[in-house]
């Protein structure tokens, strides 16, 4: 049940308009499509940092004590609710492509990990996210790596998918920003849902 609910809030994070599709897309404007799937796999590399940093240090923590598996577990939950609401906030708003100069395929492939792995929000979301889907009575540390893989695997599809769309993603109207005010709404609501499921699971002894 717990795997099944990770994977429901990734793909719905992952498939929710944000900053991580909007710079992909300013990419593959400003240099076309072989600068915007670089900056793509430079991004699931520094995605992939965060993974290995979570799931050394988080393991180590949690497998200390019920104590501090209940702190992480709650920080979390209120970080669902923070992303919950932040997303019904957003129904709505469009969101603003950043204007990126073309520097080359390299250059962006370059940038894209910089990016992703000096992400402040990109760590804090491993940090509070993943350790609310894990199964205390095994391996703590392999099921971080494999959920946090599965994450930036999911980021990385729509991204590149939102490479190849990037002209569709860019024109704007009434339809499609009718569906972007639906997604926020569902994936909103579930965020929310989910974190009073996890707030009230049990540690697994």
């Amino acid at each position: 049940m717990s795997f099944l609910a990770f994977l429901l809030a990734a793909t719905l994070l992952a498939i929710t308009p944000g900053p991580g599709i909007a710079y992909v897309v300013a990419r593959t404007v400003s240099g076309g499509s072989a600068e915007g799937l670089a900056s793509s796999l430079g991004t699931a590399l520094g995605g992939l940092v965060h993974v290995a940093a979570s799931a050394l240090g988080l393991s180590l923590v949690i497998a200390q004590s019920a104590l501090a598996f209940s702190v992480v577990k709650y920080i979390g939950a209120a970080y669902l609710v923070y992303l919950g609401i932040g997303l019904l906030r957003r129904s709505g708003e469009h969101i603003a492509v950043p204007r990126i100069a073309a520097q080359g395929a390299r250059r962006a492939f370059a940038d894209g990990i910089l990016v992703e792995a000096f992400n402040v929000k990109t760590a804090m979301f491993f940090v509070a996210f993943l350790p609310q889907f894990i199964s205390p009575g095994h391996q703590i540390a392999p099921q971080l790596a494999l959920m946090g893989t599965i994450c930036v695997a999911l980021n990385t599809t729509v991204d590149v998918v939102a490479v190849f769309a990037a002209d569709r993603l860019l024109r704007s109207g009434a339809a499609r920003a009718a569906r972007a005010r639906l997604m926020n709404r569902v994936s909103g609501c579930t965020m929310l849902g989910l974190a009073a499921y996890l707030a009230m699971a049990r540690r697994s002894a």
